[in-house]
């Protein structure tokens, strides 16, 4: 039976609340868990220190027993300093496909010509 550590979500439309749950990986979002070990609500300021909830002991029995957080408890988790999360980092998702830099490189030589055109008839 593979664990997560994860949130279940509660609270009305519009006005969510999610409670971090140790679930089997195979059961609904919302569905039966094995414990509760934190909560989050979203709608709380991100100074307000009652906006992640973490049961530090709880958490780390769990982990120790095989659960798998998911990346968004992981995330809580770091901020807490109960574990360890790699940065994730694409430098290349920023930049331009390859036929964005096509048009700029046209545009590039268009306005080049043109400057190099006004030049001339300056010089005249």
């Amino acid at each position: 039976m593979s664990l997560k550590i994860r949130l279940a979500r509660g609270g009305s439309k519009k006005r969510p609340y999610y409670q971090i749950v140790v679930a089997d990986a195979r059961s609904p979002r919302d569905g039966r868990f094995l414990d509760k070990v934190g909560s989050w609500n979203p709608m709380l300021g991100k100074d307000n220190e009652k906006r992640v909830e973490l049961d530090a002991e709880a958490i780390k029995a769990w982990v120790a027993k095989g659960a798998q957080p998911t990346d968004r408890v992981l995330r809580f988790m770091a901020e807490a300093g109960l574990a360890e999360r790699a940065t994730r980092s694409n430098p290349d998702k920023a930049k331009p496909g390859k036929k964005a830099q096509e048009r700029a490189a046209e545009r590039a030589q268009k306005a080049a010509d043109a400057a190099a055109a006004a030049s001339e008839a300056a010089a005249e």
